[in-house]
C-alpha cells in the first residue's frame, strides 16, 4: 500500500469511533479529508446524527458539500471527540501539528475536547520529535524580532513561504515560521519558553492531548492507546 491508501484506511477505521448525537472536531490536512468522507458515508448510509466543528475552512467546506451539519467552535457547548491528523507522533505520545499551517486553530478545538484521537500513517510515528519542522503562528507586526530571538537562540527558523515566494499567512492572517531544530530532546521546556514569548500567538507541539492514534501500516490498522510515564 502506498502512503494515501495507509492515510486512507487509518481515517476510515478512526470513523467508526464517531457515535450518534456527537460534536464532532474535524481537523485538517490530507488524512482528514478520506476522514471527512467516510464520515460522511455513515451520515448518508446509518442516519447518523452528529454536529461537526471544523479546524479550517476547506474542511468545513467539504463537510458542508457532503451533508455533515457544522457549527462554529464558539456556538457548541464542548466537543465529545475531536478527530485530526499529525505531522509527527513520537513514543510518549507526543506530537507535532501545523503542517497545515491551521495548528492553533487546531488547538483550540483539540483542548476542548473530551477525547482526541490522530490518525496518522505509520512513517509519522518516530522516537524522537523533531525531524517535522516545528510551525510557529506569529502576529505579522514585531515578526522580524520574534524571528531574530528565535534565532539566537539556535532554533533555525525559516518564515515558510507559498509557491510564488509569499510569506505563508494562516485563516488568522498571522506568519507562519517553521523551526528546523531536528531534534526536540525535552518537548515541554520547549513548548512552555515558545509560549511565553510575545508576538508568538501558538506553536505546533501537541503535549498530553491526544488519547487514541490510529495508525495505517502495512500490516492493517493499529489502534494504539496513549500511556504516558
Amino acid at each position: 500500500m502506498d502512503q494515501n491508501e495507509l492515510k486512507r484506511i487509518a481515517a476510515v477505521r478512526a470513523a467508526d469511533f464517531v457515535e450518534d448525537g456527537m460534536i464532532v472536531g474535524l481537523g485538517t490536512g490530507s488524512t482528514v479529508t478520506y476522514l471527512v468522507e467516510a464520515i460522511a458515508k455513515r451520515v448518508q448510509a446509518e442516519g447518523l446524527h452528529i454536529t461537526g466543528v471544523a479546524t479550517s475552512k476547506r474542511t468545513g467546506k467539504q463537510a458542508k458539500a457532503l451533508g455533515i451539519p457544522m457549527k462554529g467552535i464558539d456556538e457548541v457547548p464542548h466537543v465529545d471527540l475531536t478527530i485530526d491528523g499529525a505531522d509527527e507522533v513520537d513514543k510518549n505520545f507526543q506530537g507535532i501539528k501545523g503542517g497545515g499551517a491551521a495548528h492553533a486553530f487546531e488547538k483550540i478545538v483539540a483542548t476542548s475536547s473530551t477525547k482526541n484521537i490522530w490518525i496518522v500513517d505509520e512513517s509519522k510515528m518516530v522516537d524522537t520529535l523533531g525531524q517535522f519542522p516545528l510551525p510557529l503562528e506569529v502576529i505579522p507586526y514585531g515578526s522580524t524580532k520574534v524571528f531574530d530571538r528565535l534565532n539566537n537562540e539556535g532554533l533555525k527558523p525559516v518564515f515558510r513561504l507559498d509557491d510564488n515566494g509569499d510569506r505563508v499567512k494562516t485563516h488568522s492572517d498571522n506568519y507562519v515560521i517553521d523551526l528546523h531544530v531536528g531534534k526536540i530532546d525535552h518537548p515541554h521546556l520547549l513548548a512552555n519558553w515558545l509560549i511565553s514569548q510575545v508576538g508568538l500567538l501558538e506553536h505546533g507541539l501537541f503535549l498530553d492531548i491526544v488519547n487514541t492514534v490510529v495508525v495505517g501500516t502495512q500490516e492493517g490498522v493499529k489502534v494504539l492507546e496513549a500511556k504516558r510515564a
